[in-house]
């Protein structure tokens, strides 16, 4: 099956293509730099199936010029699909397939990461002994045991985040609309939004974005919170409001911020800007806070991610060649669970 695979880098190509060549019958993959858009739409045209990333834009327009010339199945190459429009995608018949799983140990280890880094300032200790400063003032953290982290959003990935701070001796709290039943193997306590809230020291969110979901983290959710708390973003950029964390990070409510997404990140991530101006004011505005760490969409980068990402896209577009449907559909009738929306997740 032709291919047209949009938003590729050096890394998608190596492993989609040796995913490609483990199969019975390879699809010819046509690899574009290019994020899809209206304008890039049309460079699909003539082939059955696109293959996507999580900040190519899928919204009604794009689709039907998709659709107008020829193509009939889209395959994500994240979990996440808060960026398709489905109902539009089912009017015209495109066929929808996604990954809903790769692993969650990858997205789990990051945020993890960013814990401990903001906590024990890591990074700033990295950059002040490259300049010869071994002084510690400014370095001081605080023992993790005993603290109470609180995760937003009990599916795959809260759950791992949930294990490995029970490890570090934290009380974990876990707040999902439908809990699974494998949550108190964690050591995890269910409880409501706002207790998690209010009792937490470390705020981490795992939960997919919907309408519901958007701006979860705003001015009101942050005034419940500690004063001082750690907040930890490593699901969708909209989740929280960037605003309101800009106002937090102010008045001492945030004391430590990690991201790896960020709402408006379509025109940052995954693009080295290094000698080019930010336009994004909120975004040049967080960088100036000396703690906050973002790091650019990397929490699902890892070899082992990246190989079960290829293998689950290219099983679709083969299922599809076969059987005229991905072996994993998305549609209006499936929603997320609470770990799809996570780093590519």
């Amino acid at each position: 099956m032709d291919v047209t695979v949009f938003s590729t880098k050096a890394y998608d190509r190596r492993f989609l293509n040796e995913a490609n060549g483990a199969v019975g019958s390879p699809h010819r993959l046509r690899y574009l730099e290019p994020r899809l858009t209206l304008e890039s739409a049309p460079l699909a045209g003539g082939e059955t199936a696109i293959c996507v990333f999580v900040n190519d834009v899928l919204d009604r327009a794009v689709l039907e010029v998709l659709a107008a010339g020829g193509t009939r199945m889209i395959a994500l190459r994240s979990a996440g699909f808060n960026h398709v429009d489905l109902a539009a995608a089912a009017a015209l018949g495109l066929s929808v397939g996604r990954v809903p799983a790769y692993s969650p140990d990858a997205v789990a280890e990051h945020t993890v990461g960013l814990i401990l880094a903001l906590n024990r300032k890591i990074h700033r200790a990295y950059a002040r002994v490259r300049e010869g400063n071994f002084a510690l003032e400014g370095l001081l953290g605080f023992d993790l045991r005993g603290r109470t982290v609180g995760i937003i959003g009990a599916g795959k990935i809260g759950l791992a985040v949930a294990r490995i701070m029970a490890g570090f001796g934290c009380k974990v709290l876990a707040y999902d609309p439908e809990p699974p039943l494998d949550l108190t193997r964690t050591g995890a306590d269910t409880v409501i939004l706002d207790e998690l809230l209010t009792r937490s020291d470390i705020v981490s969110l795992h939960c997919p974005l919907t309408p519901d979901t958007r701006h979860l983290i705003d001015a009101q959710a942050l005034a419940r919170m500690k004063q001082g708390v750690m907040l930890i973003n490593t699901g969708r950029g909209a989740l929280v409001d960037t605003g309101a964390l800009i106002e937090g990070l102010k008045t001492g409510r945030i004391g430590y911020l990690g991201l790896d997404v960020y709402e408006e990140e379509g025109d940052l991530f995954f693009e080295d800007l290094s000698d080019q101006i930010l336009l994004d004011d909120l975004f040049a505005r967080l960088l100036t806070f000396p703690n906050v760490l973002i790091t650019g969409h990397q929490a699902f980068f890892t070899a082992d991610a990246m190989q079960a990402i290829a293998a689950t896209t290219i099983d679709n577009l083969s299922r599809f060649a076969t059987e005229g449907l991905p072996r994993h559909p998305v549609t209006m009738a499936a929603p997320p669970r609470s770990d799809s929306g996570a780093s590519i997740s």
